[in-house]
């Protein structure tokens, strides 16, 4: 790849991005080798000295149902003991969202010399990219992380290890409904130009 590759396609299609509804996707999704080729995509990511800190469980098929069985259980039992049967079933349809739902691992080596705050903005580049990916792939998305990603039962249920957190669930499908605009920064009360003291621009 050049260093640069100017594209008016693809800036429009950043100025545009929105994640899409979490009550507008729907069959079909994409399949085992389109999400192969999603996540190779999604990986391109800045990753000082290539530590790879990221890993990626997917919910597919029947899978997703008996994880939401798991979280029907935890809800009651752990995360929420005084839990009313509405927030059980609640729990329980989560994964059913999307027929795809990417688990995204935040998974640093602490012991490496790269920073974890480091490793750690390497997943969310990692999320991004997955939604633009899918997006450009002709997927709707959308990144969540509520209670499920940061209980610790739930954390146990998918094998992750003591260094690593859930750094969101990603819901892929079909969109059923265009997601709404949305209000978005003011950017020029977002961004500064730094000058040495005494200096002006």
């Amino acid at each position: 790849m050049t260093a640069t590759r100017p594209s008016a396609e693809a800036r429009r299609m950043l100025a545009l991005r929105r994640s899409g509804g979490k009550q507008a996707l729907a069959s079909p999704g994409p399949c085992a080798d389109e999400l192969d080729e999603l996540i190779r995509v999604a990986a391109r990511v800045p990753d000082h000295r290539r530590v790879e800190p990221w890993r990626v469980i997917l919910l597919e098929g029947e899978a997703r149902h008996a994880f939401g069985e798991r979280l029907a259980e935890i809800c009651q039992k752990t995360a929420r003991p005084d839990a009313a049967a509405g927030d059980i079933e609640t729990a329980r349809a989560l994964p059913l969202r999307a027929p795809v739902v990417a688990v995204m691992v935040s998974s640093p080596d602490p012991d490496h010399k790269t920073p974890v705050w480091e490793q750690e903005l390497s997943v969310g580049a990692l999320c991004q990219n997955l939604l633009l990916a899918a997006n450009a792939a002709g997927w709707a998305g959308v990144w969540l992380t509520e209670w499920i990603a940061y209980d610790a039962e739930v954390a146990a249920e998918l094998g992750l290890a003591a260094n690593e957190r859930i750094a969101g669930f990603i819901y892929l499908g079909t969109a059923t409904a265009a997601p709404p605009e949305r209000p978005r920064p003011d950017i020029a009360s977002k961004v500064t130009r730094w000058s040495a003291p005494g200096k002006s621009l």
